[in-house]
């Protein structure tokens, strides 16, 4: 990557959207030396900085660029199924400036140097943040805590057991507690694994097609149990990945009784539901499974409420190594950095969010979780902007994916709503052509 300092921007003639200011408005964004000068309608009559360049955006929208809270990286170890390269390449052409990556690899990021590797690996190739998640036990094994402080003076932005969950109780109330010390933000995946271990959504559905089903309950019991723990360690707690009506409701519970606590759920889960797989199609296949339709409208309900407070891609990269199997032995997982942005614009055109609420999900809220002073268009903020046209038409085709693994569920999907630039650090670093 070029390091030197980029020349000022101004985008001018454009639709800004700075949903931490609850600004839609016609204006102008300036950028220079890697912040944001000004944004909004004020800053279209500021004139341009010496030397800058100037993009006439034509009406286009300009926004804050996307932070992904839950995205997995085959670096190190798996380097076939994605790097932080390929990876980096996918955010930036969906609009996504900041990835978070799961301690899943070979080796588990569980200690210190691992998590200095990260960073220094992605400095030097990705183009876009990557913000390192560090492993709550060790090998992610769910049994010994890993050393919390030390990993988050290292880098780590966060602490999960990636996709599986810590079973005892006593362990994650024990971490749940050390890492309040340190007000290190605590990320589960909420599945019973006794209850779980099913292949798609328990229901009519499954026993049509034969296949054992994840029932709903293994993941509102863990909700519950979960919620109570923190009650108990009073720490910081963000629910990876939630699927269920019900949960929805646990978690409002839990917010009431003033429980620091969010949660995400997966841009899959809010636009497709478990009749997607049709015939045994494995790129559907994901944890939580997709689940019926009342609870895909559950989770949009939940999002227009602010009862879930993050949207994520679930960015899960699998090669044909592990999905060309029979349904129950695929692996599961779905990629989703370069159409996260696109498929959540469906969720505008059918008028079940407005663009600012929709753009808060992706941006303010995950920055104010994470603790991050990006996800906004204000003076002094990184200059990591977006802009896209919500509504371009285009088609995913495979031979145009980015990622180094194809098993994306929206194959040959029609989306409007297209990435036209993206910016880190005021550097342009994808236009689409």
């Amino acid at each position: 990557m070029v390091h030197d300092s980029p020349k000022p921007l101004v985008l001018t003639n454009a639709r800004v959207i700075d949903p931490a200011r609850g600004l839609d408005a016609p204006g102008a964004v300036i950028l220079a030396d890697g912040v944001i000068l000004a944004a909004g309608p004020e800053a279209a009559n500021q004139g341009a900085p010496d030397g800058a360049q100037v993009i006439d955006c034509a009406g286009a929208v300009v926004a804050p660029g996307l932070i992904d809270m839950c995205v997995s990286v085959g670096e190190p170890g798996h380097e076939h199924r994605e790097t932080f390269a390929s990876a980096s390449q996918a955010a930036a052409s969906g609009g996504v400036t900041t990835i978070c990556t799961m301690p899943e690899t070979d080796p588990v990021i569980d200690d210190p140097a691992l998590v200095d590797f990260i960073l220094r690996r992605a400095r030097d190739t990705a183009i876009v943040n990557v913000r390192p998640l560090a492993a709550l036990t060790k090998g992610l094994e769910g049994n010994d805590m890993t050393e919390i402080g030390l990993l988050q003076e290292a880098g780590a932005i966060a602490f999960t057991n990636g996709h599986k969950a810590i079973r005892n109780p006593q362990i994650l109330r024990r971490i749940m507690t050390y890492a309040r010390d340190f007000d290190a933000l605590v990320i589960h995946h909420v599945e019973d694994p006794d209850l779980g271990g099913g292949v798609m959504n328990a229901g009519l559905n499954a026993s049509w097609k034969g296949l054992s089903g994840v029932p709903r309950e293994a993941e509102i019991i863990a909700l519950e149990r979960d919620l109570r723990l923190v009650g108990m360690a009073k720490g910081r707690y963000h629910a990876n990945l939630l699927s269920t009506a019900e949960s929805a409701r646990v978690l409002a519970i839990g917010k009431d009784r003033g429980l620091d606590v969010t949660a995400g759920v997966s841009i899959n889960h809010l636009t497709q539901n478990e009749n997607d797989i049709g015939a045994y199609r494995t790129f559907f296949k994901m944890s939580p499974p997709l689940r019926d339709e009342d609870d895909r409208q559950a989770m949009i309900a939940a999002l227009k409420d602010g009862t879930i407070d993050v949207i994520v891609s679930n960015h899960d990269p699998q090669d044909v190594e592990t999905k060309r199997h029979p349904w129950a032995e695929a692996e599961d997982g779905a990629i989703g950095l370069e159409t996260l942005l696109a498929a959540s614009l469906r969720l505008h055109h059918s008028e079940d969010l407005d663009l600012l609420t929709l753009l808060a999900k992706m941006t303010i809220n995950p920055a104010r979780r994470l603790g991050l002073d990006s996800g906004r268009l204000c003076a002094g903020a990184p200059a990591d902007v977006i802009v896209f046209d919500p509504d371009r038409p285009w088609v995913l085709e495979k031979k145009n994916i980015l990622s180094r693994s194809k098993n994306s569920p929206f194959e040959d999907a029609r989306f409007s709503g297209r990435t036209l630039r993206t910016i880190v650090a005021g550097r342009t670093v994808y236009t689409y052509d």
